[in-house]
């Protein structure tokens, strides 16, 4: 089998033209696909700033852009927390999927006291019709924090959800197989794990996967020290997601140097769009602000 590499040619910034309501607010989980006529959409996690009238943890949003690097948001959030149930402290992670007719969103829907989350569902037939549908995957005695799903279906028709769960205290990346778009989900042996005295070492979480080759697909995941440092790698599996046949050494992409080092040091991988052997990357830099990578892919 031919062994797999990626370099990182350029990054860039993406900004995202906020109302005055929303100055301040960090910009998260840029979750970017191209629409048919070309142009971008994105969903994105906008968390108010420090101070704001109703604090949470954030809502999700979506916008458009002609390039991909410059968006123009939407009137209101397309899911936003709720009074009650389920998700009054914040709305988090959007990973979007589309059913035959419908649209699919998963997200992270966050408690009252912002302490627990769990893998929620909304769907609709369009982005601005959206309607929650409840739990998704939900948490359990070893699995809490059930969030960030990165969602594929194999050429045999059966679907695979990966997803972040909190083990202790560290976040480790789930595998679960299901009929369905929506599941039901049935948990299944962890993917892959951390590895001693590595950047990956205690912190694990989901990212986006490259598919355009169904037989080795590629998941740009997320690791961290213990002290919360993370970065972004990449590991690729066989086809059904059985084994990892490959993994990075080294980080793919890094965050900008911080001047202290008590400071936000996060690169965290969301969404990727492929075209042909170039890649753009989307990730949130700092838990604030949103970066595009150009990513050339290698095989040899």
């Amino acid at each position: 089998m031919t062994q797999l590499d990626f370099t990182v040619e350029k990054i860039e910034a993406v900004t995202v033209d906020l109302p005055h309501a929303l100055a301040g607010s960090a910009l998260m989980s840029p979750y970017v696909w191209q629409l048919d006529d070309g142009r971008y959409g994105m969903l994105a996690r906008i968390v108010p700033p420090p101070g704001a009238p109703h604090p949470t943890t954030g809502s999700i949003w979506y916008a458009e852009s002609p390039d991909g690097l410059h968006f123009t948001l939407g009137e209101a959030p397309v899911i936003a927390p709720g009074t009650g149930g389920l998700d009054p402290g914040g709305c988090e992670d959007p990973t979007l999927l589309t059913d035959g007719d419908r649209t699919l969103v998963y997200y992270t829907g966050v408690d009252a006291d912002g302490s627990t989350g769990r893998l929620m569902l909304a769907d609709g037939p369009d982005m601005h019709h959206l309607e929650k549908r409840g739990i998704a995957l939900a948490s359990t005695k070893t699995s809490g924090n059930t969030k960030e799903a990165t969602i594929d279906r194999t050429a045999d028709g059966g679907w695979r959800l990966f997803y972040e769960y909190a083990y202790r205290d560290a976040s480790r990346i789930g595998l679960a197989i299901g009929d369905g778009a929506c599941g039901p989900w049935h948990e299944q042996p962890h993917p892959f794990s951390v590895r001693e005295h590595a950047w990956d070492s205690w912190h694990l979480s989901t990212g986006p996967l490259l598919t355009t080759d169904k037989e080795r697909p590629v998941m740009f995941y997320n690791g961290a020290t213990r002290d919360a440092r993370w970065r972004i790698g990449w590991v690729a599996f066989d086809a059904d997601y059985d084994r990892v046949v490959d993994r990075c050494i080294e980080p793919l992409i890094v965050p900008p140097p911080q001047p202290e080092r008590g400071m936000t040091d996060i690169a965290f991988a969301a969404s990727i769009i492929a075209t042909g052997d170039l890649l753009y990357l989307y990730y949130s830099v700092a838990d604030a602000r949103l970066a595009r990578a150009h990513i050339r892919r290698f095989a040899f």
